[in-house]
């Protein structure tokens, strides 16, 4: 998952030297934090939040194939 949420990131930002994202494991979620640069948060969290919910329902798709709960925040 975490692959996944990189490769999206990368190919919406301006800088993709500067993505980077923190596994957290708690029970039986991982939490994936993803950052990036401040001129990018923009991008990547789009009008009203639209690419924000496009890239956590893509994750949430994926991982709920491999029997997994993925939750993605954007800090």
């Amino acid at each position: 998952m975490k692959e996944l949420v990189e490769y999206i990131a990368k190919s919406i930002v301006d800088n993709p030297s500067e993505v980077k994202i923190k596994e957290v494991k708690k029970d039986q979620s991982i939490i994936l934090e993803l950052s990036v640069a401040d001129e990018d948060m923009g991008k990547v969290i789009g009008k009203r939040g639209r690419i924000a919910k496009a890239i956590r329902t893509v994750v949430n798709a994926a991982a709920t194939k491999e029997g997994k709960q993925v939750v993605v925040d954007i800090k």
